[in-house]
């Protein structure tokens, strides 16, 4: 039984977040990254960082056919280190079940396939939001690039404070095998499949995120998520990302936030769905799409137990305003919608996704609702 009330899932309604989002991708074309520093105006300074060739070997050439496309990614897979397997990577598995023990009061997962020098302070409020609303929670990050001394650095603030955080580099062959994405796999890494021209990591953290809970079961978090409050409680939830005004039936779910027991039936469903219907050519196919197409199809089915959540649980503002959360009051009437937001999401809200595609670049003005947030919800508050 799924608790929730279900519509068709209407595509155009998206087509001009899309259009936007792939716009903006192209205009990056991935060469610049963006350093966050928080400067003692609370206020974020973005600095532009030019990165080399060989640390964006996920990103696809644009302009070039399907044949050139699958030429360049055989020519780009020895540089792909996630598909690779070594003694670090084997081990895998033992360091998971060692890390999340009895201690653990939640068991959170992250996903960061970049370089680790793009994680930012943006990236690390982020967990300190986590270990806020879960000082006794535990958070893996599954990222080849943290897992290093420079990511060890990183983190080592939030561990001389004994949170229980750590980096390990995933072995995506282990997470696959008896998954319905094991062939999927095997064909990608050798070269049989079209990569698409969204930027592999993105795809591959979509379908990370899915493995690892199948696995061990738990909480997954996009790292531009801002948490408000403890998650205990929650199981097999999933949360909305847009509802019909007038139905309140969900039009959207979204993936940035996932709680799902282990081998649980949807994130079979899930996987499965990823592996079939693959394309890596469209904008949230193997993401947002997916995870509301599953649902959509397993509504009122026996055996699939789980939740969708109203937006305000996750999503409470949407992609195209979320702008106006980091914007400072210019007036009295400003003032109060700031006072009114924060009240507001203090109550039915465990966090807000940030947009990071649309938000990144911002400022975080002092005043600002994200600001307050940054104030309230960090555990270390020393940005310099």
């Amino acid at each position: 039984m799924v608790h929730i009330s279900s519509s068709l899932i209407e595509v155009k309604e998206f087509d001009s977040e899309v259009s936007q989002i792939h716009k903006t991708e192209r205009i990056m074309k991935s060469t610049i990254r963006e350093h966050i520093q928080l400067h003692s105006t609370h206020e974020l300074i973005i600095e532009e960082v030019v990165y080399t060739e060989n640390q964006n070997s996920l990103v696809p050439p644009f302009n070039v056919t399907e044949a050139e496309r699958i030429q360049w990614f055989r020519e780009k897979l020895p540089e792909i280190k996630i598909f690779k397997s070594n003694n670090s990577s084997q081990e895998y598995h033992n360091r998971v079940l060692e890390f999340f023990d009895k201690k653990c009061e939640v068991k959170f997962f992250m996903t960061w396939i970049s370089p680790v020098q793009s994680f930012t302070r943006r990236e690390f409020i982020a967990i300190e939001s986590l270990f806020k609303a879960h000082p006794c929670g535990c958070l893996m990050i599954l990222s080849e690039s943290l897992d290093s001394k420079k990511g060890y650095g990183i983190l080592k603030p939030l561990i001389d404070r004994r949170f229980k955080v750590t980096a390990v580099k995933p072995d995506l062959a282990f997470l696959v095998k008896n998954t319905p994405a094991e062939t999927w796999f095997q064909e990608m890494k050798n070269g049989y499949k079209d990569p698409g021209e969204i930027p592999l990591a993105q795809n591959l953290s979509n379908l990370l995120r899915l493995l690892v809970l199948y696995k061990y079961g738990g909480i997954y978090l996009d790292t531009d998520f801002i948490v408000l409050k403890s998650f205990i409680g929650l199981r097999n939830s999933i949360g909305a990302q847009s509802i019909d005004a007038v139905s309140r039936n969900w039009t959207r779910l979204n993936n940035a936030v996932l709680v799902f027991d282990r081998e649980h039936p949807v994130l079979f469903k899930f996987i499965e769905e990823f592996a079939a219907t693959f394309d890596g050519n469209k904008w949230g196919h193997n993401g947002p799409y997916l995870v509301s197409r599953v649902a959509q199809k397993l509504s009122g089915r026996p055996g699939f137990n789980f939740t969708v959540l109203p937006p305000m649980a996750f999503y409470p503002v949407n992609w195209n305003k979320i702008g106006g959360f980091f914007k400072k009051p210019g007036n009295k009437a400003d003032s109060r919608w700031v006072k009114a937001k924060l009240l507001q999401l203090s109550g039915d809200t465990y966090g807000v996704h940030l947009w990071n595609k649309q938000s990144s670049r911002i400022r975080i003005e002092e005043g600002s609702v994200m600001a307050r947030l940054i104030s309230d919800q960090c555990v270390i508050c020393e940005y310099s």
